[in-house]
């Protein structure tokens, strides 16, 4: 169990820990010098049975409130330290403060110096400690009155504090690794270590983990849990981590960094939050105040951007942006606190939603669906919500890393959760169901616009439907949708296009009026059709217009552009097709020459060779040297034309 001491400058938390443990926590040779604790303590004490008390001392200063937020962010057990001549001072109120808004419920209130006071006095301040923690997470947390001097009371709370570690629930060992970086330092021999509280997860000797936000790849060479050499460090426990990799050196790591397991490397500059202002503010949060965040060991500038009204009030709650100044490792769930710009007094403090918040339309209603839905606690219910707000469906990597979900827990969540899971297995999306039916719904009526407006062509091609649709789809989405569509047969495939299976092109009333005179013009000539230029001179048109007409006529399958000026009817397609078949027929191997052809078509050498060509290409036949030979029956390629 890990346990942290909070309380005003002077008011004995070190001398408290010392007596529990007999370690002195003020380690650093100024914090000796001016009695003065500065920076964080740490002391341990080990009640058999594999239990140890991990405590970290905290500073009581105002100038040090950063260091103690460093401390408190994710202990089990709180101890308030109130002296009992002095009572609660102003570090007091802030410390409680803290401990309140981080959500810290199991503690206890040790009534220091009680040497120095009588009977009545220690009385009173009993009954002032009682009335402050009221109303708080602590409220109805049993007083010790303690003496570090006489070591009075010290045994009766060092006897709670054991059975509250007996008692207490162990951390769930769920989700990645996380570790949050509070010191950091070399050891001759072994290199660098990182100290800090496992925020979740578990590792081991051997284990190759991220340093976040900087995205460095490491191996944990050795294990230090709760002052005992180990081979596995785990959520709820201090640990210090011996850590190697390519040109890892201390200058890269600062408090405030994680060590965390690759799927938990999510390195964010905004996330999304409820917050809670402290009662004792005297004007409301303002959007875009400027703020200090404090969250794991993390100190950093930001700013705090209201997202449901312009202020949320003195002693109220409100979802935010926090946009903060540079990228930090914050995941659903992790508490943070908000100072002000001077750092100097605590505003309130609030809980990440979610570490993805988008940079644009992070207020608009529909987003702020999604951020309460990613509110609930349970991975399948946020999922669910979420997934009935998002129309273009939820990336599920995304939501699994921002909920620090491994691999088999994220399966379980999508196992459980109704939805349709769909694009490539290294980036699945999932939709819920009626959001998919409308992803078909909204290609189908894409389609029938389309043909309504171009009732000569086929479809349009993928990737062009994609982008017509009424609104924004993932290729991916698009793709799967595709695909279950034609095994529905609510769209068709038409070469490279997309059609509804009941479309067939068809000309409009101008186009097939035209089309009669062109028709007409075609046949007369037999197996020989006149160039473009003819016919357009014939029905008194310029070519490019008329070209742009012929065009539209082979799309619909009316005609087939054998050469740039030569348009043929399919129906003389199969008449020349077969004139072929017979040549082969007639050859001893099967074979014909273009001269034979010419000769027997009349269409004069040019046009011949054209038309053999384009024989070539539709699949009728092949060219062997100077020769052809049949591939598939003229019936069988120009016969449903």
């Amino acid at each position: 169990m890990i346990i942290a001491t909070a309380g005003h400058i002077d008011h004995g938390k070190t001398s408290l820990v010392k007596a529990l443990t007999g370690v002195d926590a003020d380690r650093l040779p100024e914090e000796q010098k001016r009695g003065l604790t500065i920076d964080l303590g740490f002391a341990y004490e080990s009640l058999g049975d594999d239990l140890v008390l991990g405590f970290v001392d905290v500073p009581g200063h105002e100038k040090f409130v950063r260091n103690m937020l460093a401390g408190v962010g994710a202990i089990d057990f709180a101890i308030l330290t109130i002296a009992a001549d002095d009572g609660p001072m102003p570090q007091t109120l802030e410390h409680l403060a803290i401990l309140d808004l981080l959500g810290i419920s199991v503690g206890a209130v040790a009534l220091t110096k009680i040497d120095r006071v009588d009977e009545t006095r220690r009385a009173e301040a009993a009954a002032e400690v009682a009335q402050l923690i009221d109303g708080t997470n602590l409220a109805g947390a049993p007083i010790f009155p303690v003496s570090g001097i006489t070591g009075d009371g010290i045994v009766e709370l060092k006897m709670h504090l054991v059975a509250a570690a007996r008692s207490v629930l162990l951390r769930s060992r769920a989700g990645n690794f996380r570790l949050a970086i509070d010191r950091a330092f070399t050891i001759t021999g072994s290199g660098l270590v990182v100290t800090g509280t496992v925020y979740a997860g578990q590792a081991a000797v051997g284990d190759r983990l991220v340093l976040t936000p900087q995205g460095i790849e490491v191996r944990v060479r050795a294990i230090h849990a709760q002052n005992k050499d180990s081979k596995s460090g785990l959520a709820g426990e201090r640990c210090a981590l011996n850590i190697a990799g390519p040109n890892l050196t201390k200058e890269l790591v600062s408090r405030g960094d994680w060590i965390v397991g690759e799927a938990a490397h999510a390195p964010s500059d905004r996330f999304d939050a409820r917050v809670r202002i402290l009662p004792s503010e005297d004007r409301p949060l303002r959007h875009w105040t400027p703020v200090h965040l404090h969250l794991g060991a993390e100190d950093i500038s930001a700013r705090v951007a209201t997202l449901e009204d312009r202020t949320i009030p003195v002693g109220e709650t409100g979802l935010v942006q926090i946009v903060l100044d540079k990228p930090i490792g914050a995941l659903q769930g992790d508490r943070f606190i908000l100072r002000d710009q001077s750092a100097r007094r605590t505003l309130g403090g609030g809980v990440v939603i979610d570490p993805f918040s988008p940079a644009r339309g992070r207020a608009k209603p529909e987003r702020l669906s999604i951020v309460r839905g990613l509110e609930q606690t349970d991975a399948m219910a946020a999922l669910e919500t979420v997934l009935n707000h998002s129309p273009g469906g939820v990336d599920l990597n995304r939501f699994a890393t921002g909920r620090n979900l491994t691999s088999e827990e994220a399966e379980t969540a999508w196992r459980g959760t109704e939805m349709v899971k769909v694009g490539r297995q290294q980036r699945p999306i999932g939709l819920s169901r009626t959001h998919w039916a409308a992803v078909g719904d909204m290609m189908v009526a894409s389609l029938r616009d389309w043909h309504a407006k171009w009732p000569d062509r086929p479809g349009p091609e993928e990737d062009r439907l994609r982008q017509v649709l009424s609104r924004r789809v993932s290729v991916d989405t698009f793709n799967a949708a595709v695909v279950e569509l034609l095994k529905e047969r609510k769209i068709a495939r038409d070469g490279a296009q997309l059609a509804l299976p009941n479309h067939r092109p068809a000309f409009s009333s101008e186009d097939s009026a035209l089309w009669a005179e062109v028709k007409e013009l075609i046949e007369a000539e037999g197996t020989r059709p006149p160039r473009l230029l003819e016919i357009a001179e014939a029905v008194d048109m310029d070519a490019r217009p008329l070209g742009q007409f012929m065009q539209r006529a082979v799309r619909i399958g009316l005609l087939a552009r054998v050469a740039d000026n030569r348009y043929f009817l399919p129906s003389t397609l199969l008449v020349l097709g077969e004139l072929a078949e017979g040549l082969a027929e007639n050859s001893a191997d099967e074979e014909f020459t273009a001269g034979e052809f010419n000769k027997k078509s009349a269409l004069g050498r040019n046009l011949a060779i054209q038309l053999l060509e384009y024989f070539d290409k539709a699949g009728l036949t092949r060219r062997v040297d100077n020769k052809r030979r049949i591939v598939k029956p003229a019936a069988q390629v120009f016969g449903s034309a």
